[in-house]
Order: C-alpha cells, then sequence, then structure tokens
C-alpha cells in the first residue's frame, strides 16, 4: 500500500471534501483526487460515496479511516520527534474523564499539565458513559471500575472507597429503626446497608427521602440533615476531619479503582505517556487522601 495515497485520502476524510483538504495542506485539488483514486484502485474498493455537494465516506472507507488515522499521526510524530532530536511531547491530548473526578480535580490537574507541557494542546470532556475511543477520537480516557475491553488497555491510578456518613445531628439507627437516606438513583424502600463499624458488622435499613444525579449535590444534602449517605470517602474527608460529617462505618463494597485507558492497538504517543506519567507523579500512593487533597468545599 502506498503510504503517501493513504496520507491523502486520510487527509481528505479528516477535512470532509478534496477541496477543503486542498485548502488545509495547500495541495492541489487535482492529486489529491488522483492519489485517493489511485488508492481505490490499488484496495479494489471505493473509499467515498462520491455526488452532489457532500463527500461521504463508504463503510470500507470508514473503517480505513478509523483504523489508520491514528497510526499515521503516530508516524508523523515520531519522524517529527527524531528530527527535532528529542521526544517532547506535542500536539492536541483528547481526555474524557468521569463526572465527580472532573468536579474536583480536572480542572487543577488539567492547569498543571498545560503548563508543564505548553507544546501540548489539552482537551478534557466529562462523560460517565464508557466513549468509542476510536470512533470519538479520545487518546485517554478515565474510568471508574470500568468493565474489561479487549482493545483497551490502562493503568490504576487511585483507589477509593464507599463510606455511610450522616450530620452529626443524625443517630445512626439501632436495631429494626430506619435512616433516612439520600440516594443517587430511585431506590426501592427500605434499602438495606451492610456496613464495617469499629464494633462489627453492622446492617442499616435506609429509607431513600431524596434522589439526586450527582455526589457532590448529595454531600450538601447530607450535610444539612436530611439524611445518611453512601459516599466515596475522599469526597467526605474534609468533612469528617471539620466534624460537618460523621462517618457511621465503611460500606462492604467492592472497592473505587480509577483507570486511565488508551487503545492498545496503538503506539503510545509521547503526550499520551507524559499524561501516564503526570497522574502516577500527582498520586504516587494513589490513597483516598491524595485525591481528598484536590477537593474544595
Amino acid at each position: 500500500m502506498d503510504l503517501l495515497a493513504l496520507a491523502d485520502f486520510n487527509l481528505v476524510a479528516r477535512h470532509g471534501g478534496f477541496g477543503r483538504a486542498s485548502r488545509a495542506a495547500d495541495r492541489p485539488k487535482a492529486t489529491l483526487s488522483r492519489r485517493v483514486a489511485e488508492l481505490e484502485s490499488s484496495l479494489n474498493l471505493r473509499l467515498f460515496e462520491r455526488g452532489g455537494r457532500l463527500l461521504k465516506l463508504t463503510q470500507e472507507g470508514r473503517a480505513l479511516y478509523e483504523r489508520t488515522e491514528a497510526l499515521l499521526t503516530e508516524l508523523a510524530e515520531t519522524a517529527t520527534s527524531i528530527s527535532s532530536g528529542g521526544d517532547t511531547p506535542r500536539g492536541h491530548l483528547r481526555i474524557s474523564a468521569p463526572l465527580l473526578f472532573s468536579q474536583t480535580a480536572m480542572g487543577e490537574l488539567a492547569a498543571k499539565f498545560a503548563l508543564m507541557y505548553p507544546e501540548v494542546s489539552l482537551e478534557v470532556s466529562t462523560d460517565d458513559r464508557m466513549v468509542d475511543m476510536v470512533e470519538e477520537g479520545y487518546d485517554l480516557v478515565i474510568r471508574v471500575n470500568p468493565d474489561h475491553h479487549e482493545s483497551l488497555i490502562g493503568r490504576i491510578f487511585l483507589h477509593d472507597r464507599l463510606v455511610a456518613v450522616a450530620s452529626p445531628g443524625l443517630p445512626m439507627p439501632r436495631g429494626d429503626s430506619i435512616a433516612p437516606a439520600v440516594m443517587r438513583s430511585k431506590r426501592p424502600p427500605n434499602t438495606a446497608w451492610d456496613l464495617i463499624t469499629p464494633t462489627g458488622l453492622a446492617r442499616i435499613n435506609a429509607n431513600p427521602v431524596l434522589s439526586l444525579s450527582s455526589l457532590i449535590m448529595i454531600r450538601s444534602a447530607v450535610r444539612t440533615g436530611i439524611g445518611a449517605a453512601q459516599l466515596p470517602l475522599s469526597l467526605v474527608m474534609g468533612d469528617l476531619q471539620a466534624g460537618t460529617l460523621v462517618q457511621w462505618g465503611e460500606v462492604q463494597a467492592p472497592g473505587i479503582e480509577l483507570w486511565a485507558l488508551y487503545p492498545s492497538r496503538r503506539l503510545l504517543s509521547a503526550r499520551v505517556s507524559a499524561f501516564l506519567e503526570f497522574l502516577k507523579a500527582s498520586f504516587p500512593t494513589g490513597a483516598p487522601e491524595e485525591l481528598a487533597a484536590y477537593i474544595k468545599g
């Protein structure tokens, strides 16, 4: 396969047309058209649907673009790095991070990284769903307890755990008493919480009195005394130290792990490697206390 023709195909696909690609790269439109036609002939495939004013990738063209764009970018960056005599991170770095981590830590982390690597253009989007990294153009995603995905590899950089907390004025129920609770989503009445307390295991019967979509909102609500809640230790550590909240116990549940994930089939770029090392340096032990240090208010 002609790599130059493949690069021209990617250029046209990226800009959505021969005219736009020609203007962006200052290349003759006729040359781009000829090179793409030669690539289609060599592959015996039609890569673009031609007609009207719009140029649309065929299914085969879309697959070729998705699988080769990142590789060509890495090749270009490698060549640039070698020719400049170093491996300084540069270029665009697009990251997806979950809502709570973004609200509490990502702004400060992103600013520090940008100051450290001024040649990297950093873009961070907030999303709790598992994005399609190739289709949506992400270089790295941060997720909480992600499901296994064969096309992704990653590193755990933070550990946390759930604790049951309440306002000091709300006593922990005993026996069959029911505690009012603030939940993240609508739950059936009389939900049972299994807790590890200093005196042993305890089961709390919790009745939802309020349903909120954000853990930050839940923390604010619990501070008023309306009910108890299960929240990450890092989020409430400051309240526990200040006495505005008290801990009833640690929730018997799998631990919380924050992962940095990236596609295993791509060469790892200098900018992604730099961000992974930056996360490791920012959270050297990965303990909840290190994340709590970023949480204000």
